[in-house]
């Protein structure tokens, strides 16, 4: 893992938390997207160095629904960038940590993804991101 991609935080209103966001930053955010496959649009702010990403869920059945339900608006995720997903895949199953997605999937921000389940990462949601060339 090189470094921290970016941090994802669960909203339910995006238009409402990118005024929120776009106020604390001094600047709106860079991108919007629909990732329909995981019922989700995002926005992603420049903070520095830094990435924010904020979710809102898209319907009732999708991850992000179902975390706002059961913990509220907050941190969602830690996203690491990655060289090489399958390699890291491979790498973190052989140390014992539970994949949720061991075929990386197309995610926001021209991402592949895979995530890492909480239960062994301290609670944390953990995803892995690597640029789509």
């Amino acid at each position: 893992m090189r470094k921290i991609e970016h941090i994802g935080i669960a909203v339910k209103s995006l238009k409402e938390s990118n005024l929120l966001f776009e106020k604390l930053f001094g600047q709106p955010p860079y991108k919007e997207e629909e990732v329909v496959s995981e019922g989700v649009k995002t926005s992603f702010f420049m903070n520095g160095p830094n990435k924010i990403e904020l979710l809102e869920a898209t319907n009732p059945d999708s991850p992000i629904a179902k975390f706002l339900e059961k913990k509220g608006e907050g941190i969602h995720h830690i996203a690491f960038d990655v060289n090489d997903i399958n390699e890291e895949v491979i790498r973190l199953k052989n140390e014992g940590f539970v994949i949720l997605n061991e075929i990386p999937k197309k995610g926001a921000d021209n991402k592949l993804v895979v995530f890492l389940h909480p239960k062994g990462t301290n609670g944390v949601l953990v995803e892995l991101c690597q640029e789509i060339k």
